[in-house]
């Protein structure tokens, strides 16, 4: 989870500023979080919320009321973070109802439920569940979820062609393509099926923790929003984000999103 954060931050300051290089500075005076940090933390602490019941049916409603209720949460605590039009007015609705959204909002968001759930099939459920409040598009579900179970297979040590094989055949996602050949034309793409394999391909071409981050980058186009899905998968798989990385992102956010952060790292043995 930790991961997602840190691609969030780095990756704050060339949305608007693509670099189409992995030769870049990691931070700057302007670097920050913004939305997808915020909304990560928020996803974060309804897990760490989050009770079993006994019953199927009212563990489905009371786990999208939970969803819900943390993501219009911190988006009132956190009103200047840079979210989507669409998500601010569904968030200060009296009435809020999903809208229909195909974007990568649910992607980004999703990498704590990869961390937390045991099996394959939660981490599917809970992935559909977090975006349904907002993304009930087939394709904002599909962005949750191919990010959720990559992240868990990373988590549980299953090697890049694996999680490759599963993402392909279960989304039809194609990841065969390799970055060289994305980046030239790649352009400011928000939707999931035109941000998450970019994303995902990112991970699968990278060495380590920090190479993914910059391979994120390099892509262009949503570049936080990219780097935040491939840094949450990349800290699953890795397993070790070098500590000065750590260190200096963690001073970019306030003490309310460290406890979090803190408190799900400890409570899932996620190593950093």
């Amino acid at each position: 989870m930790l991961g997602a954060v840190i691609g969030d931050v780095i990756g704050s300051v060339f949305e608007w500023h693509n670099v189409k290089s992995t030769e870049f500075q990691l931070y700057d005076r302007f670097t920050r979080f913004t939305d997808d940090t915020v909304l990560t933390v928020a996803i974060a602490d309804a897990v760490l919320n989050k009770t079993k019941r006994s019953n199927r049916l009212l563990d489905y409603y009371a786990s999208k009321r939970l969803y819900a209720y943390k993501l219009r949460q911190y988006a009132k605590w956190y009103p200047n973070a840079g979210y989507g039009q669409k998500f601010e007015e569904w968030a200060s609705s009296s009435d809020p109802k999903p809208y229909r959204s195909y974007g990568n909002g649910s992607a980004m968001r999703v990498s704590p439920i990869g961390f937390a759930f045991n099996t394959l099939e939660e981490v599917l459920r809970e992935a559909r569940r977090s975006a349904l409040v907002t993304h009930n598009h087939r394709q904002g579900i599909f962005g949750a979820q191919a990010v959720a179970s990559a992240v868990f297979l990373a988590r549980n040590n299953r090697p890049k062609a694996e999680i490759q094989a599963f993402i392909q055949q279960k989304f039809k996602y194609n990841l065969t393509r390799k970055l060289d050949d994305i980046r030239p034309k790649y352009a400011f793409d928000p939707s999931c099926q035109g941000s998450v394999p970019q994303a995902i391909i990112a991970f699968l071409e990278s060495t380590d923790f920090e190479d993914a981050i910059r391979k994120a980058i390099s892509i262009g186009g949503d570049s936080d929003t990219i780097a935040c899905i491939t840094g949450g998968i990349a800290h699953a798989f890795y397993k070790e984000i070098p500590k000065e990385i750590v260190s200096e992102v963690m001073l970019k956010l306030d003490l309310k999103l460290r406890q979090i952060i803190e408190l799900f790292q400890d409570r899932y043995n996620i190593p950093i």
